[in-house]
């Protein structure tokens, strides 16, 4: 299911550019140096960067399953995959 359904995203360019975490080449580490190149670049520039972190590690418990099931309809996902 997971292979499938990535595959959908990936093919069809519907994830983030910024999504990482459980996509190949955007890992959590490539995160990391992401958010710290654009602090330093923000420090560089004389701004101020402030970062807060939150623990999402049960986020997907909280998601209403009706409106994911509406969003991956609406991006084509179907048949087998959806039900």
């Amino acid at each position: 299911m997971y292979k499938k359904l990535s595959n959908f995203l990936s093919k069809n360019n519907i994830l983030y550019d910024y999504q990482f975490g459980f996509r190949k080449n955007h890992s959590t580490v490539l995160a990391l140096i992401e958010l710290t190149d654009a602090i330093y670049s923000h420090l560089d520039n004389g701004n101020y960067a402030l970062v807060m972190y939150f623990d999402l590690q049960k986020a997907f418990d909280t998601v209403d399953h009706k409106i994911l099931l509406s969003k991956l309809f609406n991006y084509g996902v179907r048949g087998v995959v959806y039900n």
